[in-house]
């Protein structure tokens, strides 16, 4: 369910807005669209897990609000930033 290390630092370095940037808002709302990604697989199998459920939701909201965060600060890289990953909004 978790990302591996080197899965991390791939998105890391794809979604980076600098060299060596592990917080910004991009790196941040990738990697828990990864872990959102993975979680939804796990789902397909174990539909009544509504324990890890809750932490997908918990997610889901925090990627949200990395999201509107992105938007009030800058909308053109919120903008790139939902079309790289394939989100709706």
């Amino acid at each position: 369910m978790s990302i591996t290390a080197e899965r991390k630092q791939e998105l890391m370095t794809e979604y980076a807005t600098a060299k060596g940037d592990t917080g910004s808002p991009e790196v941040q709302v990738a990697i828990l669209s990864e872990r959102i990604k993975n979680l939804t697989e796990h789902f397909k199998d174990h539909k009544k897990d509504n324990h890890s459920r809750r932490g997908l939701l918990k997610l889901v909201s925090q990627r949200r609000r990395l999201l509107d965060y992105l938007n009030g600060k800058d909308a053109a890289r919120y903008q790139t930033l939902i079309g790289k990953l394939g989100l709706r909004r």
